[in-house]
């Protein structure tokens, strides 16, 4: 049996070959904007280091409202439940292009810069997405109209139309500063989900050619108009095969994580499918990130009302076992729709019926909320 001191030493030295594996491998990524900020490189960089430790936890509109309540200061369905926040914030843009007060979901664009900012001071992650209209059409993001996307494209009828839209998006995510005046990184996923068919932007309403022009041209011109503090996030729904993946994407230059959207709709118990599915398709994304030195992430996943106890420890964390995925994110806790005459939510509340569950799934080693992520200080070296 070898020595104390042996043992340590040979600990120290494997700690040490990790140590300058971590670095090596982390000094091969970029960012596809040149003139990013520093601290929006930084996170960059820590979102790859943290994926070796486990996944970030995330909510969409988590600050803003939750089952039963709305703009509670301090309040959150996930903090109730586990006494601590997310460590990933989503937030939609949906409206800017309107020049409307609120978002899609209803939020007023102050409060969102508010909840951002709190967001960031504690640590957390802050990601965006973007419903934006039909350009073509004025309609909502799920009119599908032939030949929308193309309208976007320079030269097309809805341009410059589709420009000032950008110039709405530039002037708000400029405003969203630290204490300092720094502009706050944000992980920008544009056009998500677009190997499905529901939005004007996805790949049965364009081909790869003008899909890829589109989003090269979005950010070349957002980055013209002075905005340096996006990480951007390429993101499909389903696909079947790396080529099927890469079909639209962009290139290398023009995305820095890799990322898709999966959700829950039949039963666990009966049905394995949805964790079959994602273990595939992040076993493609995988391949790819490493070949580009990306990250990987699960943009936005979730069981609608969550009727299954046991998601969170059995099924979610099958889904993802196995991979190193920078972060997950589960969809708004919206509540009662009246509409649809049903419940709308994807985290836990007080009383749901995964909230114990979800407590387990907290105090996992590999899955990182806000106080680890604060801890962790994702912004600095």
């Amino acid at each position: 049996m070898p020595k104390p001191k042996t043992i340590l030493s040979i600990l120290f030295a494997f700690s040490t070959l990790y140590s300058v594996f971590s670095q090596t491998a982390s000094t091969k990524l970029s960012l596809s904007d040149k003139k990013a900020t520093k601290k929006t490189i930084q996170l960059y960089q820590n979102l790859y280091k943290t994926a070796n430790r486990g996944v970030l936890f995330g909510h969409q509109d988590d600050l803003a409202y939750g089952v039963n309540w709305k703009y509670e200061a301090g309040r959150s369905d996930v903090k109730d439940v586990v006494g601590d926040f997310p460590a990933v914030y989503g937030w939609d843009l949906g409206g800017l292009e309107t020049k409307s007060d609120k978002n899609i979901d209803g939020i007023p664009f102050d409060k969102m810069r508010q909840y951002i900012i709190d967001g960031y001071n504690r640590g957390g992650v802050i990601t965006i997405s973007w419903h934006y209209n039909n350009p073509l059409t004025g309609k909502d993001a799920w009119d599908t109209t032939p030949k929308s996307l193309a309208s976007a494209l320079p030269g097309g009828v809805s341009h410059e139309k589709y420009k000032a839209w950008l110039d709405e998006a530039a002037k708000y995510i400029l405003t969203l500063k630290d204490k300092k005046g720094n502009p706050i990184p944000l992980l920008y996923r544009p056009f998500h989900e677009l190997t499905g068919t529901w939005f004007w932007w996805c790949k049965n309403n364009g081909s790869p050619e003008e899909f890829k022009t589109l989003w090269k041209f979005t950010i070349d011109y957002l980055q013209k108009k002075g905005v340096h503090n996006l990480i951007y996030v390429y993101n499909t729904a389903d696909f079947a095969s790396k080529e099927d993946f890469l079909e639209y994407y962009p290139g290398s230059d023009y995305a820095d994580v890799l990322s898709f959207d999966k959700y829950q709709y039949n039963d666990p118990l009966k049905d394995n499918s949805f964790v079959d599915n994602c273990q595939r398709q992040f076993g493609i994304i995988d391949k790819i990130a490493k070949e580009q030195h990306k990250i990987i992430a699960f943009a936005e996943t979730g069981y609608e009302a969550i009727p299954y106890d046991k998601w969170w420890t059995d099924t979610l964390m099958k889904a993802m076992e196995s991979y190193k995925i920078s972060y997950a994110l589960v969809w708004r806790n919206h509540g009662w729709q009246e509409k649809e005459q049903k419940m709308h939510y994807y985290a836990p509340f007080k009383g749901q019926v995964s909230e114990k569950d979800f407590i387990q799934f907290y105090n996992l080693d590999n899955i990182l909320f806000e106080k680890e992520a604060a801890k962790i200080n994702l912004y600095k070296k």
